[in-house]
């Protein structure tokens, strides 16, 4: 008889494109978190969760592929059919969500999400198919108070986590000012449009002449390769590089040059003027260019746009793999769409709404020093008898209970120098210590963790003899002195 094989052990490993969060990451991101949803509430807007599978019909047509639905989402078919897949963004939730309870919601409906997205894209690095997104938006007005409302908010969260004035640029513009610029050129052929969109966002990379010529025949790009071009004449692409380069010194320069590049488009002048409106709301709230602009390079690629879109960029240079200085980027993007949820009800219905990219917004925190240092861990009370377990859960019952971090050592107290490692692997600023003669004379032992470490990396032994790390406290003045030592670390 055949030996039975044996089922092969599985691999310890994460599936492509996904990772693991351990304390501080998770922390770190909590924290920040909470900061945001702060500065939400404070604008009036409500939490909501929705939930983290919809059905593919709900999604909608802005899946990265409608013909094979289970291509750039994680998707699974029902037994009776349905096609489920977990959700790409925030967004799309939300429409549904509006449509679905429109009739108890308050109108405008303000909501703010926080969550994570997945996306069956190919990983890369610093890319994965799992991260975290932080919306708020605005559903049922097509006020551009509602717009400049946004802006406005995304400065003071950005502000609120940590990113100093200065270090941070809101770039707003309006997607029917480029569309009147399109309207102006003649352009009528989607693929032609798309085409040109595609160009206009590589501004920031390529410069306007890089874009003139890209409008045009093509242009060689840094390593060699000829780069096709749309194939527009020298007119065509004229009111295109007019609205590139229509940003001017301040404001209402800015709006001028926009409306000579959209000539009589009536769209283009509609979006001009809905810019000038959110300008205005702007400044009359104290929000001047230093904070946020008007800024027509800012094309944003998802096709629902319909009116004002925004980017936050930070501003400030970091090191790139190679060692050159760049400047950091984009955290955060948004805008209005107003069809979105006219896929469910059959009626227009504005919003508007911004999503930050947590973990871009986290990296740069840590850039920046704000975030990132070593956590602190728990005081660690050791065990010396493990018969006298109880005392020792007094010991952190009384630390817990004024608001301490502390835990008793749980593995095997048999080898006392373990526990001391385990204090220090856990980042422990303090350790309990009562043997039974401790115990006998009603006092603890209580060691400054990081004290002792640090005069055991510098010290001489005559400065280590005069700077004890350890002190011997009466019992029952356990939690004040641990207090004490916690404070003097702080």
């Amino acid at each position: 008889m055949a030996k039975p094989k044996k089922t092969p052990r599985p691999k310890a490993e994460t599936p492509k494109g996904f990772r693991d969060y351990f304390g501080r990451d998770v922390t770190e991101r909590a924290e920040m978190l909470a900061s945001i949803a702060e500065v939400y509430h404070r604008y009036g807007f409500d939490a909501l969760e929705s939930s983290a599978v919809e059905t593919v019909e709900a999604l909608g047509k802005f899946l990265p592929d409608v013909d094979r639905p289970n291509e750039g989402v994680f998707a699974w078919q029902e037994d009776e059919g349905d096609w489920l897949a977990l959700r790409y963004d925030l967004t799309a939730p939300l429409a549904r969500v509006y449509a679905q309870h429109r009739n108890d919601l308050p109108t405008p409906y303000r909501r703010y999400a926080m969550g994570p997205v997945w996306r069956n894209e190919k990983p890369g690095p610093g890319r994965f198919r799992q991260f975290y997104q932080c919306d708020a938006d605005t559903v049922g007005t097509a006020s551009p108070a509602a717009d400049a409302e946004i802006c406005a908010m995304l400065a003071d969260t950005l502000e609120a986590v940590g990113i100093p004035r200065g270090d941070y640029l809101v770039r707003v513009n309006n997607r029917k000012v480029l569309n009147g610029v399109l309207e102006t050129m003649g352009l009528n052929d989607n693929a032609e449009r798309d085409a040109v969109l595609r160009t206009i966002d590589k501004f920031d990379k390529v410069g306007e002449a890089g874009v003139r010529e890209l409008l045009g025949k093509g242009r060689l790009d840094a390593s060699g390769a000829y780069i096709d071009g749309v194939g527009l004449s020298e007119d065509q692409a004229g009111p295109v590089l007019a609205f590139l380069t229509s940003k001017g010194a301040d404001a209402q320069t800015t709006l001028a040059n926009l409306r000579s590049a959209i000539g009589e488009s009536s769209i283009g002048a509609e979006g001009v003027q809905e810019l000038e409106t959110i300008a205005g709301l702007l400044a009359a709230q104290g929000y001047g260019p230093d904070r946020i602009e008007i800024d027509p390079s800012v094309v944003r690629g998802l096709g629902y746009y319909t009116g004002p879109v925004f980017e936050a960029e930070l501003t400030f240079d970091i090191l790139d793999e190679k060692g050159r200085k760049r400047q950091f980027g984009s955290v955060a993007g948004g805008g209005r769409y107003d069809d979105l949820v006219k896929r469910f009800t059959g009626q227009a219905v504005p919003a508007t709404g911004v999503s930050i990219g947590v973990d871009r917004l986290l990296a740069a925190l840590r850039e920046k020093g704000r975030v990132g240092g070593s956590t602190q861990g728990p005081v660690v009370v050791t065990v010396m008898d493990r018969d006298r377990m109880a005392d020792y859960q007094a010991m952190v019952a009384e630390l817990r209970s004024t608001g301490i971090r502390a835990e008793v050592y749980l593995g095997n107290p048999k080898n006392f120098g373990n526990q001391l490692k385990y204090a220090d692997k856990r980042g422990s600023p303090v350790a309990v210590i009562e043997g039974a003669e401790e115990k006998a004379n009603g006092v603890v032992q209580i060691k400054d963790l990081i004290l002792g470490a640090q005069i055991a990396e510098n010290a001489t032994l005559e400065e280590w003899k005069e700077r004890p790390s350890q002190f011997e406290v009466p019992r029952d003045q356990l939690v004040a002195k641990v207090r004490e030592i916690l404070d003097g670390q702080g």
